[in-house]
């Protein structure tokens, strides 16, 4: 069986992995690992989540590498508030098609990080886009919300897919599913995954294109 390390930015993405993309790709015969960036070390204790800059980013990918030599691995880090010290960062301000742009970085950073076994990706804008794609499934955590929850529907229908919900401060996925229901900002670890299993990947997959294009690279792992 193969096996896949992927490197996530923090709790949601990595229960998302552990209890959907697991399961998915070891029907590939791919086995699935995912950890959390390391972040900071103090005392003796390593301290994962969240993504301060892309040296930590790397350092820890680079170090797992040299320690497991077998596997691939792969990223799944937000677009949103990504550090500016990531390779090909300077393109935001020159491409206006986010999949372009975000495809220019993948590829900076696997020129960076130089090694065969690496597949870069970078989720667009954030994981939430993923469980825009169907926001009526929200009330699978969130009873009693359904005002909020057509709200958050009527608002995807102005965008061409769930990965071109921008990436504002106030307007970024998260930000607009916080605005209509602020209990997310303290369940997202649990209520991101369990709404998108609801949602389903051959959805998710239909309607997220670059998400797609990864899991598909992933599934074809030689």
């Amino acid at each position: 069986m193969k096996r896949l390390n992927i490197i996530v930015e923090g709790q949601t993405e990595e229960t998302f992995v552990r209890d959907l993309l697991a399961a998915h790709l070891g029907l590939h015969g791919i086995d699935v690992r995912a950890r959390m960036v390391e972040t900071s070390r103090r005392d003796g204790k390593i301290f994962r989540g969240g993504l301060a800059s892309y040296e930590k980013l790397k350092r820890d990918l680079l170090n797992w590498m040299d320690e497991d030599k077998t596997a691939w691995y792969t990223t799944m880090i937000d677009f949103y508030a990504l550090p500016k010290d990531f390779p090909g960062y300077h393109f935001i301000n020159i491409y206006n098609n986010p999949y372009n742009l975000v495809k220019r970085i993948e590829r900076a950073i696997a020129k960076d990080i130089r090694r065969p076994f690496f597949i870069p990706y970078i989720q667009l804008h954030e994981f939430e886009a993923l469980i825009l794609t169907d926001p009526l499934k929200f009330d699978v955590y969130f009873f009693k919300r359904q005002e909020q929850i057509n709200n958050l529907k009527q608002m995807t229908i102005h965008f061409p897919s769930p990965e071109h919900i921008n990436h504002g401060v106030a307007t970024a996925p998260s930000k607009r599913i916080i605005n209509e229901i602020p209990a997310y900002r303290y369940s997202k670890r649990t209520a991101g995954p369990m709404i998108a299993a609801e949602i389903g990947l051959p959805m998710i997959r239909q309607h997220c294109k670059h998400f797609d294009q990864w899991l598909h690279r992933l599934e074809r792992i030689l």
